[in-house]
């Protein structure tokens, strides 16, 4: 009795040492080649989605950019009716707001209706410009979790297949579907989170600017026409 218990015991020693020894690179090739190749997938679209999102941040990040001297120098310009330093101000900015303005400013001596809308068909062009490439996070936030399910649906399939040639139900013939159900779930579900708060602190910073072209086009229609009043 003594001498079965000691063979227990080393036997969950050794078990416990060899799955202590597994890394996620083992894991991952344990599931298989359908398991290997959708993890494979999901990292390119893990790589693709982080590439937008920093990209997509940074120039939103830019086009949020206020510059109070710019502001202060078109109001005097105006004020002092030289459009063209105005315009040239508005070209050395170059951002959504500035150039927005400056379709306004090319528009002066125009009814005041024509001039706001020829600068709200401006910003509509200038946010449609910063919402590129930021639907493939949308895309992919979704297909990700798809790609998991995909890889847990084949690992079901692998379990009852090798319950079904080996007639055994043991933990070592499921384990193997098991693995790739895991790892592709968590892989698919991980990528899908990464996507979609991509996209979501993407569009909190696009809405922002859209306040902004707002603001500065109410502004800019003040400036106009308040004074003649």
């Amino acid at each position: 009795m003594i001498l079965l218990q000691a063979i227990d015991s080393a036997a969950v020693a050794v078990t416990t040492q060899t799955v202590d020894k597994q890394t996620v690179i083992d894991l991952l090739l344990s599931s298989g080649s359908t398991g290997v190749t959708i993890v494979l997938i999901l990292l390119i679209l893990s790589v693709i989605s982080i590439s937008i999102f920093i990209e997509r941040f940074l120039s939103v990040g830019k086009a949020m950019s206020y510059d109070s001297g710019f502001v202060n120098g078109l109001k005097s310009s105006l004020e002092n009716g030289n459009t063209a330093e105005a315009r040239r101000l508005c070209q050395t900015v170059n951002t959504p707001i500035s150039r927005m303005l400056e379709k306004g400013i090319s528009r002066l001596g125009s009814e005041p209706a024509l001039i706001e809308g020829a600068m709200e068909a401006v910003g509509k062009l200038e946010i449609t410009k910063l919402e590129k490439n930021i639907g493939y996070l949308s895309l992919i936030a979704k297909l990700a979790p798809m790609f998991g399910f995909v890889g847990t649906i084949m690992g079901v399939i692998k379990i009852f297949y090798d319950i079904a040639m080996t007639d055994n139900l043991s933990i070592g013939v499921i384990s193997g579907g098991l693995y790739q159900k895991m790892i592709t779930s968590a892989a698919g579900l991980t990528v899908g989170i990464i996507a979609f708060l991509g996209y979501y602190l993407v569009n909190m910073r696009i809405e922002k600017v859209v306040e902004r072209m707002e603001q500065a086009t109410l502004d800019f229609m003040d400036l106009l026409f308040e004074p003649s009043k």
